[in-house]
């Protein structure tokens, strides 16, 4: 931290910067961890900056784009040729460009869970255009006492090796689409730390349901792979997140990780035991207000993260080390009071270190990453947000 802080030091807050050590560090360690056995497809959504998207995609271990919408897709596909997209689409306009561009058609791949989406695009676009290539979502959630306990993400409707054949033939007989892939994603798993804060039991309840949980997804992924294959060939089987790549890579039907947070290593991913990735992605607020003795009062800094709402979802502190937030106030929108050991000696003006819980959602607030190696910036890129993309 030392070194980050001496190289903006003469920066301006608000700014968000990226450890570029860490970031490539962490980026080795993502590819290290899939072991040869599947490459990474890089989740964009995480990244939110096009220079850090190619700087990533151009590594060894990495092969094409998981974006989340598709007008993020197509303007990606101007200069990647493999971006598959992670949700669905109902953005008629976006499907329109789609199917009037063979270059953007070739290398874009939607995702769909349902036929009704497949009757939603024919509708939009008709059947004079190129044909489009699909993905489906086979849901990863695990599913207990007949249904009635459902553990995951809500995401795909399409849960059963049986249901995945039906899909499957379904878009093999319709003209105009050609399926390329399956996609899963167990957030339950890849998305949820084991080593939570509170009791060691409800520790050893998330790790009980991490073992079943991908136990049954490794055999029923295997047999839904299977029973797609024998309608047609497929190109790729993406499974899993930052937070399982070991775990789903080793399974023998999975050709590619989706993953991205890693590379950022937000705060969430300090509640895993298997890795721990590098911080490398900041933002710093002023110190405005000495409201007493020992407390300092940060700018801003309440940019808290999607999901349910928890003490997990705020920032975190980085530096000066010693601070903590006071829990009646917590990170606020204009201001984040902080307490402790390092609040009695900040001044005026100086810089704290915040750490967003998760990764691609810090770049929704700034224009610019300030890129620093060693004590230097480097370079300083924009986000999204800076080339005039809000995407979602």
């Amino acid at each position: 931290m030392a070194q980050l802080t001496r190289a903006t030091e003469h920066l301006d807050p608000p700014f968000a910067v990226v450890d570029l050590d860490a970031f490539e560090a962490n980026a080795t360690e993502l590819a290290r961890r899939a072991a040869g056995r599947a490459t990474i497809r890089l989740a964009s959504k995480s990244v939110r900056s096009r220079a850090l998207i190619h700087r990533a995609v151009q590594r060894p271990g990495y092969r094409g784009i998981l974006a989340f919408t598709l007008p993020e897709a197509l303007w990606l596909a101007e200069e990647h040729p493999d971006v598959v997209i992670g949700y669905p689409t109902t953005d008629r306009t976006a499907l329109r460009r789609l199917a009037a561009d063979e270059r953007a058609a070739s290398r874009i791949t939607l995702m769909i869970d349902s036929t009704g989406q497949l009757d939603l695009i024919d509708e939009t676009v008709g059947p004079s255009r190129p044909a489009l290539r699909v993905c489906f979502d086979l849901d990863a959630s695990l599913e207990l006492a007949g249904g009635r306990l459902h553990l995951g993400p809500y995401r795909s409707p399409v849960h059963t090796p049986q249901q995945a054949a039906a899909l499957a033939r379904a878009i093999q007989d319709r003209a105009g689409f050609r399926l390329a892939g399956v996609m899963s994603y167990e957030g339950q798993i890849a998305g949820l730390g084991d080593n939570q804060p509170g009791t060691p039991l409800r520790r050893a309840a998330i790790r009980a349901m991490q073992r079943l949980s991908a136990h049954e997804l490794a055999d029923r992924r295997a047999a839904a792979v299977a029973a797609v294959q024998a309608v047609t060939p497929l190109e790729f089987v993406n499974g899993g997140g930052t937070g399982s790549i070991e775990q789903t890579a080793a399974e023998h039907v999975i050709t590619e990780i989706g993953a991205g947070s890693g590379l950022y290593g937000p705060g969430l991913f300090d509640f895993y035991r298997r890795f721990r990735p590098r911080p490398a992605a900041y933002f710093v607020m002023p110190v405005v207000r000495r409201p007493s003795a020992g407390i300092a009062t940060v700018l801003g800094g309440g940019w808290i993260a999607s999901g349910p709402p928890g003490l997990d979802r705020q920032p975190t502190l980085s530096w000066p080390r010693g601070l903590r937030m006071n829990p009646r106030e917590g990170a606020g929108e204009v201001q984040t009071p902080v307490l402790g050991s390092s609040a009695r000696g900040l001044r005026l003006g100086e810089h704290v270190w915040f750490r967003h819980a998760k990764a691609g959602e810090l770049c929704e607030r700034v224009n610019t990453l300030h890129l620093v190696s060693g004590a230097d910036i480097v370079d300083e890129v924009p986000t999204y947000r800076g080339e005039g993309h809000a995407f979602l």
